[in-house]
């Protein structure tokens, strides 16, 4: 009875077309799917295509373009795939206007260089004007930034030099003096002197344009008034005057002082003209209209009670070949 059992359920399984897998534990696997064809159902896609620019113009005698990502010419055809329909196509070559077409492949090649820049010059302009760190990050010329910590800075094309700050002297005119001490009546004023030692300046720079930044200290934020360091009324920050130095010996001389009876008369430098810009909290630019003739120069800062003792100094040289003024008074 138990064999009739067994031989009923294989001839169960066989008219149901199903195959038994004897002591697998598996469950029987039904009929096996035949793979799709993949006839009618593939497109051909070009392999050779991959890094073509997408939307090139093939253009047609009677105007009209076609839009396509590649092309090519085999005799009397012209095989290309079409940007916008994703399929390969074909015409005749005798339909194309080859010139046109050379001619817009060439124009498009100047709009995507001529983009290229346009977006190359905005994040230029944009990494000049965001400052993110003052202290490291202010940025002057295209690739040039200015050394952390305050001083003053000379600035030609992409050099940076710092400048050293040295200390003047000021030494009473002994002529002047003299005539104090002869004349009769004490009328005469008495006349004093500001000078820097040494002929010549340590930091040497050549004849050419450049411009000049200052970074000063932040200010103290427990101070609850604004420090006003101008000498011009209604004006803030610093007033910083370019000084053409007289060499007198081995001293260069800033300015000379008149006064009587401590009063002061007048005093005279001869300072040259550059403009201030305040381009960032406590960094300012100055600049000059002209390129500055060979000779010893200082930067002073000018305070409401006359001219801070400490500048920065520097000496211009003429360029290769030039000639340089015989020395004497103004160098």
């Amino acid at each position: 009875m138990g064999s009739l059992k067994v031989v009923f359920v294989i001839c169960c399984y066989a008219a149901l077309g199903w195959t038994c897998v004897a002591s697998s534990g598996q469950a029987p696997a039904g009929p096996a799917t035949p793979a799709p064809s993949k006839q009618g159902t593939e497109k051909t896609t070009p392999a050779a295509v991959p890094g073509v620019p997408r939307g090139k113009k093939l253009v047609l005698k009677d105007g009209s373009f076609q839009l396509v990502r590649g092309y090519s010419r085999n005799g009397e055809r012209v095989r290309y795939l079409s940007a916008e329909r994703g399929d390969w196509e074909e015409i005749p070559a005798a339909m194309v206007d080859w010139d046109a077409t050379a001619r817009a492949e060439v124009a498009e090649e100047s709009e995507k260089e001529a983009l290229a820049k346009r977006i190359h010059a905005q994040e230029q302009a944009q990494r000049i004007e965001m400052v993110m760190d003052v202290d490291a990050s202010l940025q002057v010329a295209p690739g040039v930034f200015l050394p952390p910590g305050e001083g003053m800075f000379l600035i030609q094309g992409k050099s940076v030099t710092p400048l050293d700050q040295v200390g003047s002297e000021v030494k009473t005119d002994k002529k002047q003096f003299l005539k104090q001490v002869l004349s009769p009546i004490p009328i005469v004023p008495s006349k004093q002197n500001v000078r820097i030692p040494g002929a010549r300046a340590k930091t040497r720079v050549t004849a050419t344009q450049m411009e000049f930044y200052l970074r000063e200290a932040p200010p103290d934020p427990d101070r609850t008034t604004p420090i006003v360091k101008s000498s011009r009324p209604g004006e803030s920050g610093p007033e910083v005057e370019l000084v053409r130095a007289i060499i007198k010996g081995d001293k260069r001389q800033l300015e000379s002082i008149r006064s009587l009876f401590g009063q002061h008369m007048d005093t005279k430098r001869d300072s040259i003209s550059i403009e201030r810009w305040e381009v960032a909290p406590t960094v300012f630019r100055f600049t000059l209209s002209q390129a500055l003739p060979p000779g010893e120069y200082a930067l002073a800062e000018i305070l409401p009670d006359g001219m801070n003792l400490y500048v920065w100094d520097f000496g211009v040289d003429a360029a290769a070949g030039a000639k340089m003024p015989p020395p004497g008074k103004k160098n």
